[in-house]
């Protein structure tokens, strides 16, 4: 893409492995919090992440697997207060230094940067969550560097709708043609793909069986100069990702 102009990051899994030892292990402190007998295992975590966005989550596991609640309680009511005190949770170990940044985060977001080329965020994830992940391991005033950033309820649906990339691009004033989203997930690459835009997949643990039909390039990290990624699917002359290698997919 050579009038690429723009890239457009997800963060949970993408930008860092926040999923598994961040997002997880805090909703299970505010389970404990709440007087709750749940505990989300990593196996089952990874089915719970079919569904986008924390408290549409919880409202699933309820609904789905049985879990009990207070007698009295609001599902939906209950769901906000369990996520806002797990946000709480998560928040914390993000400043303790839990959850660095994948291999090649730093690199290319600092490439981007200083070649012109703007930065935006796309995230089911809370902004307040993206902020203290941005801070702690980027860069102390790393948010300013994405002029959008675009996260949690900020649109009426979550991904695999493609509102909230169509939210950046508006933000933007640009067109899909002229960006690129990177991203981890069959949810994500469903939305940037409803949304027009090319897309790279990072896959992780958690999405390494999804399929990632339509993607450009699938590799398993960004990768650094000594410490090449796996090609999954298509094709790149580079062994890790750089604005040279996105400008020619």
């Amino acid at each position: 893409m050579s009038n690429l102009k723009a890239l457009i990051f997800d963060v949970d899994g993408t930008l860092a492995d926040t999923e598994r030892d961040g997002h997880r292990i805090a909703f299970n402190r505010a389970f404990t919090d709440f007087g709750l007998d749940w505990n989300w295992s990593i196996d089952l975590y990874g089915e719970l992440l079919e569904v986008a966005g924390g408290k549409e989550r919880i409202q699933h596991y309820v609904q789905t697997y049985g879990a009990k609640i207070p007698e009295g309680e609001d599902l939906k009511q209950l769901a906000a207060k369990i996520h806002a005190t797990k946000t709480q949770h998560y928040q914390a170990l993000v400043q303790e230094g839990m959850i660095p940044l994948r291999p090649g985060v730093r690199r290319l977001i600092t490439e981007a940067k200083q070649a012109g080329i703007r930065l935006a965020i796309a995230t089911t994830s809370r902004l307040e969550n993206v902020i203290a992940l941005l801070e702690t391991e980027l860069a102390p005033d790393s948010p300013n560097w994405f002029e959008v950033i675009a996260a949690g309820d900020v649109v009426p649906q979550k991904k695999p709708a493609p509102d909230i990339y169509f939210y950046a691009l508006e933000k933007l004033s640009l067109s899909a043609a002229n960006c690129i989203a990177i991203e981890d997930s069959y949810q994500g690459l469903q939305a940037a793909l409803a949304s027009g835009l090319k897309t790279v997949i990072t896959l992780n643990a958690y999405t390494r069986s999804h399929d990632f039909t339509g993607a450009t390039l699938v590799i398993d990290q960004l990768g650094e100069p000594d410490q090449p990624f796996e090609v999954l699917n298509g094709t790149i002359e580079q062994t890790y990702l750089d604005l040279i290698g996105l400008k020619r997919l």
